[in-house]
């Protein structure tokens, strides 16, 4: 597995949980677009890479979706809440 070579940036508070969530399931980067996709939420490699690295902002549908597909809340991703 690799590991970030940048330090995160500041462009939205979620990446990091993103990421988190998507590698304590198991989830590719590849399988998370897929499923992000099918909920019309269109995003390449790139700009989930960017997304996870806090080097790009995240709008209120994308952030519903990434809740959706990673099993978790909106709250948790954004910080307000404990992991249940």
């Amino acid at each position: 597995m690799r590991t970030r070579e940048q330090k995160l940036g500041s462009k939205n508070i979620i990446g990091a949980k993103v990421e988190q969530q998507r590698k304590n399931i198991g989830m590719k980067q590849k399988d998370l677009l897929a499923q992000l996709q099918v909920r019309g939420i269109d995003l390449n490699a790139s700009g989930l890479s960017k997304l996870e690295g806090q080097i790009r902002g995240v709008s209120d549908y994308e952030l519903k979706a990434l809740a959706e597909v990673l099993g978790v809340s909106v709250n948790w991703l954004l910080g307000i809440e404990e992991k249940a």
